[in-house]
Order: C-alpha cells, then sequence, then structure tokens
C-alpha cells in the first residue's frame, strides 16, 4: 500500500514510521523545509504519565500506553531523556481535593506508582517547595523531541520512506486508483496513492476542508490556545516537575526542565484568533502571582520571555475540554483516508501509540 503522510510533526513521524516498518511505502510530505517545525518543536518535551484524561478517553489510553512505549523507544534508539518525576501540588483545600481526585483517575488510567504526599514530605523531596499536599508521578519524564524526530525519520528512511520538504498539499481528490493529491511547491503537481493521514497540526482543518467527498460537516473548528514559556535565570530550584492544579484549556503553569539542566515556567492559556509566537513581557506578571503560591522564594525578575506554542484545540473558553479526534475509514465512509483533529498535549507521548491505531483504520487491523 502506498501511505502518504501530511505533516512531518512528531505524530505524523511516528505514523510514517509505523507504515514503513508495516512494509507499505510512505512519502511523508511536508510544507516547511525540516521535520517539526510547528506544535512538535514548541512544546514542553514533557513525557506525561496519563494523569488528567478522564478513563476510556482516547487521550488517556495513548498516553499511558504511549508513554510506555516512547521510554522504550528512546532507550532502545539513544535518545536523550529522563524519568525526573513530577509533583502535582495543591495549596488550598479546594485544590487538596482535586488533588486527590487526579490521583485516583491516574490509577483508573493505569498510571503505576501514583502516591499521596502531605506537604511536608513533598517539600523534604523538594526543599524550595510549598504546599498542602503533592501526589507524586514516578513515571512523569523529559526527552529531546528534535532528538526524537529525527529517529523516526531515521527510521522511516531505512525502510525506503521519504520526506517531501517543502511540499504542501492543497486538496484530495478520491479516484478509483486511490487518492488523487495535489501539492504546491516550487514544482507543483499530483500524486495517486492508496492511502493518506492528514496529521497537519494546525493545518488539518484547512486541508480536511479541501478533501473532494469529505463531509464539511465533519470538520471540527480550531481553536487557538498559545502558551507562553518564561526562562529562569537563576539556578535551578528543583529536580522534579512542578506542576499546580489544572486551569481552563491547560495544565497550569508549571516548572519544566530540560535535559541541559535549565529550568523554564509555563506555558499559560491565552486565547488568540491568529497564529503569533511572540511572548509579550508584560506576562511575566501573572507567571508571579501563580507561581509564589508554591515558590515563595521566587525572585523579582528572575523570569525572562523564553518561546511559545500553540495548541490545536477543538473548543473554546467554557466549553469542555475535547478529546483527540481520529476520523478515519469506519466513521465517515472514504476508504484509505484518516484525519487527526485536535492533537495537542500529550501528543508528543502518545505519538507511537496513535500511530499504532492510526495504521490499524487504514488497514482494519488490531492495534498490537
Amino acid at each position: 500500500m502506498q501511505v502518504l503522510v501530511v505533516g512531518a510533526g512528531v505524530v505524523g513521524l511516528a505514523v510514517a514510521r509505523a507504515a514503513a516498518l508495516a512494509g507499505h511505502e510512505v512519502v511523508v510530505a511536508e510544507a516547511a523545509g525540516a521535520i517539526g517545525t510547528g506544535i512538535s518543536s514548541r512544546n514542553s518535551e514533557v513525557i506525561h504519565a496519563g494523569i488528567y484524561y478522564p478513563p476510556g478517553s482516547v487521550r488517556a489510553l495513548h498516553c499511558v500506553r504511549g508513554r510506555r512505549m516512547l521510554f522504550d523507544y528512546a532507550e532502545s534508539h539513544g535518545i536523550p531523556h529522563r524519568k525526573c518525576g513530577k509533583l502535582l501540588v495543591a495549596t488550598s483545600d479546594a485544590e487538596a481535593a482535586k488533588v486527590e481526585s487526579l490521583c485516583a483517575q491516574a490509577a483508573r488510567n493505569g498510571v503505576e506508582g501514583m502516591q499521596m504526599l502531605d506537604g511536608a514530605d513533598a517539600q523534604k523531596l523538594e526543599p524550595a517547595l510549598r504546599c498542602k499536599l503533592a501526589a507524586l508521578s514516578p513515571e512523569t519524564g523529559i526527552v529531546d523531541s528534535h532528538r526524537l524526530m529525527l529517529a523516526l525519520q531515521g527510521d522511516i528512511e531505512d525502510c525506503s520512506g521519504a520526506i517531501a520538504f517543502k511540499t504542501p498539499v492543497t486538496g484530495l481528490t478520491p479516484t478509483p486508483a486511490g487518492w488523487q493529491v495535489a501539492f504546491g511547491g516550487t514544482e507543483p503537481g499530483t500524486l495517486t496513492v492508496d492511502a493518506v493521514v492528514n496529521a497537519a497540526g494546525l493545518g488539518a482543518q484547512a486541508l480536511a476542508r479541501n478533501i473532494e467527498g469529505y463531509p464539511a460537516a465533519r470538520v471540527p473548528p480550531l481553536v487557538l490556545a498559545k502558551g507562553n514559556y518564561f526562562q529562569h535565570t537563576g539556578r535551578p530550584a528543583f529536580s522534579r516537575l512542578i506542576y499546580p492544579t489544572p486551569v481552563e484549556g491547560g495544565l497550569g503553569t508549571h516548572v519544566t526542565l530540560d535535559l541541559a539542566g535549565r529550568m523554564r515556567f509555563g506555558p499559560d492559556v491565552e486565547w488568540i484568533d491568529r497564529e503569533s509566537y511572540d511572548v509579550e513581557p508584560h506576562r511575566a506578571d501573572a507567571f508571579y502571582e501563580s507561581i509564589r503560591r508554591w515558590f515563595p522564594t521566587l525572585k523579582d525578575g528572575a523570569l525572562v520571555p523564553d518561546y511559545s506554542g500553540i495548541r490545536p484545540k477543538l473548543t473554546g473558553p467554557g466549553e469542555p475540554a475535547a478529546d483527540f479526534l481520529l476520523d478515519g475509514p469506519a466513521e465517515h465512509g472514504l476508504p484509505g483516508l484518516v484525519n487527526l483533529f485536535g492533537i495537542e498535549s500529550p501528543g508528543l507521548t502518545a505519538a507511537l501509540s496513535l500511530a499504532d491505531e492510526v495504521l490499524a483504520r487504514l488497514t482494519k487491523r488490531t492495534p498490537r
């Protein structure tokens, strides 16, 4: 089977790798000039355990399964990573009830090793932390996302797959021979393939609207939620990730660490109506206020603008958070087509598991 994957982010690359390893002919069409230039290069690089997602949801299933697969893959491919653990902290009675509920939900999702700690025990682990209680997640980690994507690209190419850069896909037309794919770039043209996976991230809805025969009513809204990060200029105060209780649209402004030992805070949630990656310095005011609830010794002037990313959400402010949406032939009736919508966090963690699910939907097999 000839498979075209649209989008060379971490999910698109994982799907292409799964198809190539299964013996299919694979081409990845990427509008940019390199892999992972969009959502995949602008996240926190956290390997999530699977705490936050309702039991039975697509996110819960693929986060837990994908996390296990990702740690194994990173180990086997020499990708820098660390299982550093995370503390989910509460600073009030209301937050404590939420943390306890999330810890119980994590257990239902199959997350291993979750522990409830009182404030004193949490502070023994992280002396700079102040909280009423905390949930310890030992299975949370961090990974070098670019090295991960390079490894996926290498696997694709080792299986004779290819990535076509600067090749935007402009439309799809079903034909008796398969899908006719129209693409632009410096040498525009068409290509006919057996199957197409739309993993275009922020561009997934726009592409779906240009698929002939795909019902317009099936294309969900695209809601942009920007997440800003601020770098901490001093020595890292924590050895684990520190997360407050979740907020609408995100997981709260938290401590993230990178593999070089640097500490940053973010992302927040900024609802926007167009793509913009500028980090406005004044947003640090809200960061200080939020962070000092559990890190009271954070010094004035310690935060400087770093980078931002955009979450491709399907729901907006005041609406219940939407699950990942995988729309395949069983749902829309068009053979050889899977559209992926709303793949935000924990998309990096879930990528390898999602790839198996997408391939199963294309080939009508059971994921391993």
